[in-house]
């Protein structure tokens, strides 16, 4: 293990824990609905995955904006963002996260021209503040990179994250390559695969090495039947083992997606050589 490089550790799963915990999760808002009638769910979320490992959290904006959350979404979004801050130490770093404005698993429904509501939550999250915008669970890669742009654009550190969802057929491992090599011409300055079912990943993390900026993963759990998330018994450790495998393949920020609980990060935690303070591995 000493030999492993230095990783840090994301933060799981939010809105499938939600409604493993019985929240109503309905479209158009999803976990916006527990931010404005429940925060201290949220945040005690957070705190769980803090005390299990992870050193970047992941406020819950994904879908704060106005179209999903309605005219009161600025202030939702402060909620998400204060709810996290308020469950983890001082030292850990906040991302806010910008989902794509549609479904994340349905890349033909992305509208044409998305950069206004792109640059709108953008700026808002810039204000609350963040230490991180993160581009998440983008199919749709030109409207990714939109996305980036308008990030990047606040000046505060961009990362983004490709989904190839569930089964891995939203986007191919060359289509991801491509997409992370053009962010990092926009801003970004890490790269991921995300809600990917997690034994899909490697490949894509291979790919990303030629972005020539630090790579990462969080992948979705799969078909329950994989026995990897969704409370399955031992799915932490089935986890950590393929998440090993992509540290092997060039991964230093590690975490998890739909599916997963503070149960894989505690075991990310432990089976893998852990960047102590993430306010002074994540600069460079």
């Amino acid at each position: 293990m000493n030999a492993d490089p230095l990783v840090t550790i994301l933060d799981g799963a939010m809105g499938s824990l939600l409604e493993q915990r019985g929240f109503a999760l309905p479209p158009p808002g999803w976990s916006a609905h527990v931010v404005r009638d429940q925060p201290a769910a949220i945040q005690q979320i957070h705190a769980e995955y803090a005390r299990a490992g992870a050193t970047v959290h992941t406020a819950c904006t994904f879908r704060t904006r106005q179209r999903n959350a309605g005219d009161d979404w600025r202030a939702l979004t402060e909620v998400a963002v204060g709810a996290a801050r308020a469950a983890v130490p001082a030292k850990h770093r906040v991302a806010g996260s910008v989902g794509p404005l549609e479904d994340c698993y349905r890349p033909d429904l992305s509208p044409e021209d998305s950069r206004a509501e792109h640059r709108e939550l953008a700026r808002a999250l810039a204000t609350c503040p963040v230490d991180i915008l993160l581009c998440e669970s983008f199919s749709n890669v030109p409207e990714a990179l939109i996305a980036v742009e308008e990030c990047a654009a606040t000046g505060i550190e961009t990362w983004v994250g490709f989904c190839a969802g569930p089964k891995a057929d939203l986007l191919s491992v060359e289509a991801v390559r491509l997409g992370a090599i053009a962010a990092v011409k926009r801003g970004a300055s890490a790269v991921f695969v995300n809600c990917t079912a997690a034994t899909h990943v490697t490949p894509y993390v291979q790919a990303l090495r030629d972005a020539g900026v630090r790579v990462g993963a969080y992948a979705n759990a799969g078909d329950p039947r994989d026995g990897i998330g969704w409370g399955s018994a031992g799915g932490a450790r089935r986890y950590a083992e393929l998440a090993r495998d992509w540290v092997r393949a060039g991964a230093t920020l590690i975490g998890g997606c739909c599916g997963t609980d503070a149960s894989h990060t505690a075991e990310l935690h432990a089976s893998m050589s852990v960047a102590g303070d993430a306010s002074a591995d994540l600069t460079g």
